[in-house]
């Protein structure tokens, strides 16, 4: 797609210029897409302006004195609640009325776009449409009074009386007092008439109608200031801000409109976060449940007030010691470690126990000593030797970290001494063995020494005997919680103060000094946050200007223009973007366009939803499989220090072949990390192929670069790129190897040999089944390498969404409905009906019916499909609501035209007897019986000429060297004459010879094989017709087992023709045993499949076919340990575009798949981030609940 494809499609367009002038307006709909009549605009203004109506008589029935202001308020209140009453009672008769008459289908989701015939001025139609009214019946009591006494306060808030005294100018006045009228009304009508959308929506649903209070309440709050200035005398401070905000007040529609101030549900969230962390020294929460529910917020307050209330310095010192290391720990995994009552976690506890023991009297005994020890000076109090070992420890933790990553100074030069082009986990990690040992000592010093030396300094400080101050006491509380729950943060903070301390000299800083030790550290802890922030969203915005117009792809017509009106409002700009940082809002770049305005604030998380969603398919049991290894090699990374600072909100990107890993950090205490692990799509895209590209581009720069370095080289030549490269990581994860296997499959050689490797592997599980059978073992169809046969859909689907991860995903209910990505080498049909050089070229796949087996589950079946032929009846299609067990057995259609019939119970020379009928077979020695099959399997009904004709082709030599190696294992005592009886019972050679060329005949392998695509019908399961396919189907455990034989043969002759033949029988067996023990064979669509990969196979084949190249593939998955390469993303990039995804799906509705938002950025990474979304605005197609694990 070009730069200049539409931002919004035509009718998205029009769609989104009848919903703007909505939500500016507050609610009243006033352009339509059809003709309506007059009296549905009149009705609406009469509406909008009836809360000034009642402001106006109050307001001039108290300018002429006939009220005082309190009555006269009180009057538009009473008015406003009766007329709130009244549009409610309406729209409840309106729903009645029009109640029995029922849409047929779904109701259109844009109700904007539902033509209403209007047929007077109060019909219901007329009524539903301006007032749609509310569906709970409590909304209905509550907003009616929300909205009287929004009305009746708003009054009392925009007397003239008050305006003039305010600002002492009529003229001001009257202005603010019009201006503030129309930001009353729009608020008055979207709480009781009609609802508009927010642009500044943070949930996809609003379920309780949370929405109209949002307006109304940022109106309470600045009437409560204004109240509070009232009754509170002469307060110059009250007096000016309640100038501003009367000032602001006019403004708050264009707020509004904008999308900058949050919604209820996302304001509280943001606001209890930012208490949180900042006032109390605590981490954002992983979930709101952790937020909320668990009491962190209260606790943390608790804590503080305790704090006010405990006479005894020294008891406050102990009480905030050991409450902040508590809170700091991850209290919610305390109960799942109790349960288990390991000797780890005694241990753990032991250890984290001494800890605090030995902090507490550290702090007590100084505080005792020292902390009344008065001094005049900084540098000659018990502070200072405490305060430049705190300058040591943090020079020296930061320069053991900065070692630890590819890049140092922000990402800006390259690491001379990190390990580079390495390839092999063995030599990176004895290369890495000097880091790891800088690493260790760091996290003693950082872990352990900081928090103590921390400690030590807080304890000795002079404001603590003034702690008796609602700001000291929670300045304190902050400052002894954060030691522990962000201890690296915590020894910046304090190295600032030291710094300002030193700096000042003797000299007294009155309004710094007494502000005290821990509201200093507060405000220092702010003003980095916000200013890290900012660095960050400048980078943001630096990105996007520049790569709108040096990246041609990018460069749209309007670029040019953009760039200047950007250039010449550059202090707009620059405000914006300092706004955005000081609110900690996202900073929105408008459909990704240099457009940018500030977000509403939000959580970290950025999403309301419960981490762990996502959209499953068939690939995402790879990213399920690595999230284990992966967390405990970023535990380690994280102790290390490898990744750079972990703050709650940090994004990082994974890279590993075509697998794409999003982590993201949700919370950090003292020794743990919460993390959430998502996989990206598999399925490559043109835009997520130019991406990955872009990211291979930058990791190989970074970790595939010569050993020596010239200066000008040790640049990060992509430092502008979203993703700075950070460490590789050691991770237990599957590598994906594809082979097209044109001159093995098609190799006549090969084919010829086919046959024997079949019957050879067949003989090795039959003796291998009855050993497993005398054991007690049972014989189970999943646990087998590749036995499953192909699946209808259907099942494939059931299964494949049956086993997702346990975390919480979106599926939809029909999976008729569900599509999974499928690479061209997991396909599980092919063309074999059509020539090879079909006129019309490769046709799709379709699905018929071809056999019916069972599973070996009990109770459970499942349909296998074939090829299609032409004019044969879909079946998915037929039955896709029924159950596939319910469907009844169907005979291969078309398999057999052309075939003579058979009068098979007229043949005598058929074997049909019953199994009991079967003569009693008579072995000469008496182990024999425990490799006896089961009596059916010799019922094959096939002539015995046949089995004659082709007796010599049973491989007797191998049979009883198998028979030699299996005998021992169920013998008692291991005898010689025993194993040798056995090798010769012709009784039982017979008997295997007859069953294993009883299934190559019922497989048509009677001759060599000769085609390919035989041979890949034969892999799938998609068995054609022959004289015994019935019997053997019949057979549950026969059929599975002579399926395996033939994938174990398929397998062999990919290995021999790769690695040579085999040698020896004993090579074979081995390789044989190798297969059973360490391989899955089989196809990428079956549920062993995916259960092998989550069981961890050490190794898993398939065999596949491309229908576009019309080539065979081979695709060999192998789980080892291998370098995953690891990069932190820029944050505030993730959240800007994140605010302009929120606001372009849910307000803007822009949901075209081609919209520009999501093409290929390759320094954005934008169509990456898109995907890395919570649903429904992304797609992941695997999401880890919240990781938690230990870090120190």
């Amino acid at each position: 797609m070009g730069p200049d494809v539409p931002l919004l499609n035509e009718y998205k367009q029009e769609f989104f210029w009848k919903r703007f002038p909505q939500t500016v307006l507050g609610g009243p709909r006033f352009k339509l897409g059809y003709c309506a009549p007059p009296y549905v605009y009149v009705n609406q203004a009469v509406l909008f302006l009836t809360p000034w109506l009642f402001g106006g008589i109050s307001t001039l029935l108290c300018q002429l004195q006939l009220l005082q202001e309190l009555h006269a308020a009180v009057l538009s209140g009473m008015l406003m609640l009766g007329a709130a009453v009244g549009v409610q009672a309406l729209a409840m008769y309106a729903a009645r009325r029009s109640g029995t008459v029922e849409r047929l289908g779904a109701p259109n989701i844009l109700v904007d776009e539902e033509e209403v015939e209007f047929t007077h001025c109060v019909s219901p139609e007329t009524v539903r449409f301006i007032a749609p009214g509310k569906r709970f019946g409590l909304n209905v009591v509550l907003h009616s009074v929300l909205a009287g006494l929004l009305c009746g306060f708003g009054t009392w808030y925009v007397f003239l009386g008050r305006l003039t005294a305010l600002y002492s100018s009529i003229g001001v006045s009257l202005v603010v007092f019009v201006l503030s009228w129309v930001t009353l009304c729009i608020a008055e009508y979207s709480l009781i008439v009609n609802t508009a959308t927010e642009t500044a929506t943070f949930q996809a649903q609003d379920t309780y109608e949370i929405t109209p209070l949002t307006r109304p309440l940022y109106i309470f709050i600045f009437i409560a200031v204004d109240l509070a200035y009232r009754f509170s005398g002469t307060v110059p401070e009250l007096h000016l801000a309640s100038q501003v905000l009367h000032v602001l007040f006019l403004f708050l529609p264009l707020l509004w409109a904008l999308g900058i101030l949050p919604p209820l549900d996302a304001l509280l969230l943001w606001g209890m976060e930012q208490a949180l962390v900042f006032g109390f020294g605590g981490s954002p929460m992983s979930s709101n449940l952790r937020c909320v529910l668990l009491l962190m917020f209260g606790a943390s307050a608790t804590v503080a007030v305790c704090n006010y209330f405990i006479p005894s310095t020294l008891g406050v010192v102990l009480f905030s010691v050991s409450m902040g290391f508590l809170l700091s720990l991850d209290l919610s995994q305390i109960g799942t470690l109790c349960k288990g009552h390991t000797p780890t976690f005694v241990d753990h506890r032991l250890r984290k126990g001494g800890l605090l023991l030995v902090a507490m009297a550290e702090a007590g005994l100084l505080h005792h000593f020292l902390g009344l020890a008065q001094s005049q000076s900084f540098v000659t109090g018990p502070q200072a030797p405490v305060s430049y070992l705190l300058l040591i420890l943090f020079c020296l933790c930061w320069a053991l970290k900065e070692i630890q990553g590819a890049y140092v100074f922000g990402g800006v030069f390259l690491n001379p001494l990190y390990p580079k082009g390495m390839s092999s986990v063995q030599t990176f990690k004895q290369r890495n063995r000097g880091l790891y040992i800088a690493a260790a000592i760091r996290r003693v010093l950082l872990n352990l020494v900081s928090p103590l030396g921390m400690i030590a300094f807080l304890s000795m400080d002079d404001s603590l005997q003034q702690l008796h101050k609602a700001s000291l006491c929670v300045g304190f509380t902050r400052a002894f919680r954060v030691v522990w729950q962000s201890s690296e943060d915590a020894l910046l903070h304090m190295v600032v103060v030291i710094l300002v301390r030193l700096a000042a000299e003797n000299k007294a800083l009155p309004g710094w000094d007494n502000l005290g030790t821990g509201v200093q550290l507060l405000l220092v802890g702010l003003l980095i946050d916000r200013l890290t922030q900012f660095m960050a969203k400048l980078k943001f915005t630096l990105t996007v200007l520049v790569t709108s117009w040096t990246e041609k792809k990018q460069r749209r017509q309007s670029a040019g223009t953009l760039l200047a009106l950007n250039a010449s409002l550059c202090p707009l700009l620059l405000a914006v973007v300092t706004l955005s940082a000081l609110l900690s809002a996202p900073l929105l770049p408008l459909f990704t366009l240099p457009i940018f305005l500030v977000g509403f604030p939000r959580p970290q998380r950025s999403w309301p939803g419960p981490v762990g969603t996502a959209c499953p398919c068939p690939d995402s049991i790879f990213y399920q499989q690595m999230s284990g290894s992966l967390a405990s090699a970023l535990r380690m990374a994280f102790a290390r220090g490898s990744l750079g600072s972990l703050a709650p909100g940090s994004h990082f990107l994974g890279r590993f072949q075509d697998r794409m890993v999003w982590i993201m950090i949700l919370e950090r205490g003292y020794g743990y990390c919460t993390v959430n692990i998502k996989g990206l799509e598999l399925q490559e895209t043109s835009c997520h192929t130019v991406e990955a590209r872009r990211v291979d581009e930058v990791f190989e720069a970074a970790f595939e670069r010569p050993e020596r370095l010239g200066f000008t080289q040790g640049f990060n030549l992509h430092w502008g790129n979203a993703l700075t490269p950070c460490a590789v990581l050691a991770v237990r994860v599957y590598s994906d190897a594809r082979n097209v296997l044109s001159g093995i499959i098609d190799s006549h050689d090969n084919l010829r040999k086919l046959q024997d490797d079949f019957l050879k592997a067949l003989v090795w599980l039959l003796l291998r089944y009855c050993v497993q059978k005398h054991k007690g073992f049972l014989w189970s169809c999943e646990e087998g390498l590749g036995v499953g046969g192909r699946k209808s859909q259907s099942s494939q689907l059931a299964q494949t969404t049956c086993t997702q991860p346990p975390e919480a995903v979106m599926v939809e209910s029909n999976g008729s409905s569900l599509r999974f990505r499928q690479d061209s080498s997991s396909l599980t049909s092919f063309g074999d009906w059509s020539d090879e050089d079909d006129l019309f070229g490769p046709q799709p796949a379709r699905r018929t019916v071809a056999l019916v087996t069972a599973e070996a589950q009990p109770g459970h079946t499942m349909l296998q499909t074939g090829a299609s032929l032409p004019g044969s009846v879909e079946m998915d299609s037929l039955f896709e609501n029924m159950a596939l067990s319910a469907l009844q057995p169907l005979q291969p259609l078309g398999l057999g035209i052309g075939l003579p019939a058979v009068d098979k119970g007229q043949n005598p020379e058929v074997f049909r007897e019953n199994p009991g009928s079967l003569p009693h077979l008579n072995f000469s020695c008496p182990q024999s019986e425990v490799f006896n099959l089961p009596a059916g399997w010799r019922t094959a009904p096939l002539l015995p000429s046949r089995l004659m004709q082709l007796r010599p082709l049973f491989p007797e030599d191998w049979f009883r060297f198998a028979l030699g190696r299996f005998g021992p294992t169920v013998q008692g005592e291991t005898s010689e004459d025993m194993t040798k009886a056995l090798k010769e019972d012709e009784a039982l050679r017979e008997l295997h010879a007859q069953v294993a060329l009883s299934c190559l005949i019922s497989l048509g392998a009677e001759s060599a094989f000769t085609s390919p695509s035989y041979v890949y019908r034969l892999y799938c399961g998609d068995v054609p017709w022959t004289e015994g396919l019935d019997w053997l189907s019949s057979s549950k455990e026969l059929y599975q087992l002579a399926l395996q034989a033939f994938r174990f043969s398929f397998k062999l002759l990919f290995d021999q023709a790769s690695l040579g033949p085999m040698e020896s029988p004993e090579e074979l067996f081995s390789t044989l045993e190798d297969y059973e023990r360490d391989w899955y064979i089989g196809l990428v669509t079956e549920k062993g499949w995916h259960d092998s990969v989550l069981h961890e196979k050490p190794f898993l084949f398939s065999l596949g076919h491309d229908l576009a190249m019309g080539t065979y593939t081979g695709r060999v998955l192998s789980l080892q340990e291998q370098l995953v390469q690891v990069g932190r993303l820029n944050g505030e990039g993730v959240r800007g575009q994140w605010a302009n995804l929120s606001w372009e799906l849910l307000y803007a509705t822009n949901d075209d798949e081609e919209r520009y938002s999501i093409q290929a950025h390759p320094f954005m990474l934008r169509n990456l981030t898109v995907q890395a979304a919570d649903p429904p605005l992304g797609y992941p197609i695997y999401s880890s609940a919240p990781l938690h694990f230990p870090c120190l």
